[in-house]
């Protein structure tokens, strides 16, 4: 972004390539950037003396939609997410298909069905985007997602060190979790139970949430200003799809 303005032509390697990225890049071309990639990690960017209006309707949001996906499959709920190109989450929804989920996928648009029965993943991995892996940002909620697996599950995290903090917390919730280094063993056939947990950051905020709607009996979610910087108002698109939410002061 401060290269579209600059004089001269700035090379930026090692870039990150989720296709947030990218869409960042088209918005930025529309407005009269002078952008190119010259290879997967690798962007020209020649500066120009101005940008002109645009009109740009931005991607929808695939840690969102994982999330809604997660919830549906985890609740043995029914749910139709619309606006969203489901190949952006390609390697999440064949995981979610293993554990028993029926997914449908249209050109911008999923339909999901939880199973009766959540099936155990032997070996969840976190990759970066293109990877043979799950995004780390989905990690947290795949979590809270083989809790409840029939059987036991593993999640090894590749990506942020100390990204296990929401294990601690749904522990309180009932959960049998063991860590060890970057991995983590999931027992399964949890069954929650209503409790105060607390939020350590953005995704584990979406975890416990996800967590809650599964529990028995009433819970809370504190530090949930951690929540909101990733996902708007979450409590209100629950409630519409069936979830007894609502945030208190």
């Amino acid at each position: 972004m401060s290269a579209v303005l600059a004089n001269g032509t700035t090379l930026l390697r090692g870039c990150a390539c989720e296709p947030e990225i990218k869409d960042l890049t088209n918005f930025l071309k529309s407005a009269g950037a002078n952008i190119r990639w010259i290879g997967k990690r690798t962007c020209q960017i020649i500066g120009v003396n101005s940008l002109k209006e645009t009109s740009y309707s931005i991607m929808g949001d695939r840690i969102e939609a994982g999330t809604f996906c997660i919830a549906a499959t985890l609740t043995k709920g029914n749910l139709r997410i619309k606006g969203f190109d489901p190949k952006l989450i390609q390697t999440e929804l064949n995981i979610l298909k293993k554990a028993g989920a029926k997914v449908k996928m249209f050109e911008k648009e999923i339909h999901i069905n939880g199973p009766k029965k959540i099936k155990p993943i032997s070996n969840i991995t976190t990759k970066e985007y293109g990877g043979l892996g799950i995004a780390t940002d989905l990690q947290p909620q795949f979590m809270v997602l083989m809790c409840k697996a029939n059987g036991r599950s593993s999640i090894t995290e590749n990506i942020f060190k100390s990204r296990f903090i929401h294990a601690m917390e749904l522990q309180r919730l009932g959960a049998k979790i063991y860590i060890k280094n970057n991995k983590a063993t999931i027992e399964g056939n949890t069954n929650f139970i209503g409790a105060e947990v607390m939020s350590s950051d953005l995704r584990a905020s979406a975890a416990l949430v996800l967590a809650t709607i599964a529990a028995r009996g009433k819970s809370s979610v504190t530090r949930v200003y951690h929540i909101d910087r990733g996902h708007e108002k979450i409590e209100q698109k629950l409630r519409k799809v069936g979830a007894r939410i609502r945030r208190v002061s």
